[in-house]
Formats: structure tokens, sequence, C-alpha cells
């Protein structure tokens, strides 16, 4: 996939109307539907402020969450709560549409001054967003004369307001899709060297295109979490409750003979921390490798530790993507917690990829001592398989 993309500062946009995808699928508050978490707002706030500065008149869409799954869905996820709080984060009017691409969003379009802002009723009101429907992506295309991407969050989905409406209009990146683009798929693409990727999580099956996909490409691959089980069980060790993807033994048999091969350095966890049930409890320390029959691996162990940290230290390029334990239990945090803290203490260029580790990160205090945490999880996954997302493939070439 060709990561190097026109973004918004590549065109002129004075005096032009632009359609732009933000991420404004924000948590609310299930009684008052009052907005816990702005960040995604606030992180749209650049590449507005940008547009609006250079003589756009800027039209926004944005889905928020799952109108098919809800009750009463415009009421409960209407976005004119981030109408509201989008314009006390600007300090300006933001024009709020009561339809995504009906008589009040059109005509509101039409009206639409450069440096003024209009925000679209939830783009997924209308079921045709999914199906990347041709007609409602040129119904939404017609409002505007530039679209411009910034929800990387979405940009592995091919939808109507996320790739659709770029078979209409010239389609360049926000400041936030770049940042994403530049960083990890500079990573990817030519990564400073060694390059070690860290996979935790629960499933291998999860992970599949992703270990494919960084063999090819890593030095060192580091694996942890309840992921690393399996593995475990593929080379014959006991691995007693722990989390299993049976199906999935033989794959990691082929997996470590692939790496072997290719000369990557395949690291497993070398000792546990158990417990006899999925529980915040007192932990067991596993220090062989083999897990007890009662026990189930929880966390990684002391020597997995320094191991892991080690091969960090002397990392060129970090990208992390899952946790090594459970750990939203505090006696099994001591592994993702470890390696927050070699991410941290690294000179390398560090990338998380969204999800639990970015989850981690944060938690801990570890996030501004970080190079990169992506704001997409689904996203920055299928990057890391290096697959081609929809909404970065319809974006113009520099």
């Amino acid at each position: 996939m060709n990561y190097n993309k026109k973004s918004v500062k590549d065109i002129d946009v004075n005096g032009k109307k632009v359609l732009l995808r933000c991420d404004f699928n924000v948590p609310q508050d299930k009684a008052t539907r009052a907005i816990t978490d702005d960040k995604r707002i606030r992180a749209a706030l650049p590449t507005i402020q940008y547009l609006l500065d250079n003589g756009a008149a800027v039209i926004c869409c944005s889905h928020l969450g799952k109108p098919k799954k809800v009750e009463n869905f415009r009421e409960v996820l209407t976005l004119a709560p981030v109408a509201k709080r989008l314009g006390e984060l600007l300090n300006m009017d933001v024009i709020f549409a009561t339809d995504t691409i009906g008589e009040d969003a059109k005509a509101k379009a039409a009206a639409l001054k450069p440096g003024q802002i209009l925000l679209l009723e939830n783009t997924r009101f209308d079921p045709r967003e999914e199906k990347n429907d041709p007609e409602f992506a040129k119904e939404l295309a017609s409002m505007a004369e530039i679209f411009v991407s910034d929800a990387f969050g979405t940009v592995h989905r091919a939808h109507a307001s996320t790739a659709g409406v770029a078979a209409y209009l010239p389609a360049v990146s926000g400041m936030l899709i770049q940042k994403e683009l530049e960083i990890m798929g500079g990573a990817l693409a030519n990564p400073k060297r060694p390059f070690v990727a860290i996979l935790g999580g629960a499933k291998v099956s999860d992970k599949l295109g992703v270990i494919n996909n960084l063999l090819e490409k890593a030095d060192t691959i580091i694996i942890g979490g309840g992921m690393a089980y399996t593995f475990k069980k593929a080379m014959g060790y006991s691995i007693g409750k722990s989390l299993l993807d049976e199906e999935k033994i033989d794959y990691c048999r082929d997996m470590m003979a692939k790496a072997k091969e290719k000369g990557v350095n395949l690291l497993l966890p070398v000792d546990n921390m158990t417990a006899p049930e999925f529980a915040d409890v007192e932990p067991q320390y596993s220090e062989d490798g083999n897990i007890p029959d009662d026990q189930m691996g929880m966390d990684i162990g002391p020597k997995s530790i320094a191991l892991f940290s080690e091969a960090v230290k002397d990392a060129g390029t970090v990208v992390w993507n899952g946790p090594m334990g459970v750990f939203e239990f505090d006696h099994f945090n001591k592994g993702t917690v470890a390696m927050a803290q070699a991410l941290a203490d690294s000179n390398a260029i560090t990338i998380i990829g969204g999800g639990d580790s970015a989850a981690a990160a944060k938690k801990f205090g570890f996030a501004d001592k970080i190079t990169h945490i992506s704001t997409g999880g689904g996203a920055s996954l299928e990057f890391l398989e290096g697959k081609e997302l929809p909404g970065v493939a319809c974006l113009l070439d520099k």
C-alpha cells in the first residue's frame, strides 16, 4: 500500500467548501448523554482550525455508535451534543444540521461561508452509509468541493463517508491521518533497525495476519499475553487452564519455523504469573515455562520481563500491540507496565497500535514518553497486517 498521500497542506482550500470526515464517536453517559471523554473531538481541532484559518467553509461529518442496535437511536445517538462541545472548544458557533443529506443539511451547506463550520447529523442514521452506497456518497459529496479524511479509526471500513465520497471529490488526508501514515507507514516501509514488534492480547487468531506480515519485516518479535500459551503448547509445554487456540497449534509451529528460516528472533515468555481462576487474586509463580494443571497463565514473569526489556533496549523501532497479561487486574499488570516502561526508556521510535496497549500506556502514565500512539485500534491492526485500508487507498497520491 502506498502511504505517500496528499494532505490538506498540499492543496488550496481558500474559498472552498470542504467535507471533513472526523471521528466524533465519543463515549457518553447513558442516562444524561453527556460526553464523558472529548479527546476524539480535541484530536480533530488542528485540521479544523487549519481549514478555518485558510479560508475554507468546513462541513464535518461523523458516525456515532451503532444505530441498528439502539432503540430510539435518533435521540440517543444524535451528534447535537458533539456540535455543542466542538463549539465550546473552537470558541465559535458550530451550525448543526438535523439530517445528513436531507433538506436541512443541504440548505445549511449551501449557505455556509468561508470561516464557518457545519456538523451534519450522524452518517449512520442512513443505512446506505455502511453499505458504501454510491447514491448516498454522491449526495454527501454534492455539498462540497474537496474531501478531507481525518478519522483514522474508520479508514479500514469502506463506508460512504470514509471512502465512497472520494469517487466524486478530490480526496486528501487531514493532519491526524497524515501523522499515522508518516509514522506507522514509515515504521513498516522503512524502519530504523533493529525493528522489534511486541504482540500481546488474548487470541492468536486475532493476530494471524499481523504475525505473518511482521515476520517479513521485523528483526525480533516478542509474543506475550494470552496468545503466547498456544505457542507454548505448540512447543510441548504444559499450559494448565490457560487460554488456548486449539486450532492454531499447527499455525504456531509454522510461524516458529518461518521465524527460524528468516532469521527473526521470536521471543516467548520463559516464566509466568498464574492463578487458579480468572480473578484478581494473589499470583502463583511458574518459573520453568510449564504451568500446573490447576492454574492459568495471567501475566509474564520477572525473567520474561528482563528478556523482553533487553530486546527493546537497543531497538531502533518498536511497535507494540496488545498487553502482556490481564493488566486490568492489579496483581497481573506487571508485565504490561514493564513493557510500557521499556518503551518509555528506549531511544527508539516507539509506536503503540491503539486498543488495550494504548489504554495501558495512558493508565500507567507513559503516554507522553511514546513517540506515537495510534488513534485507531482496528485500523492500526489492519495497518500492521499490511492490508489495504479503503479510507487511505482512496486519497490522492503525492
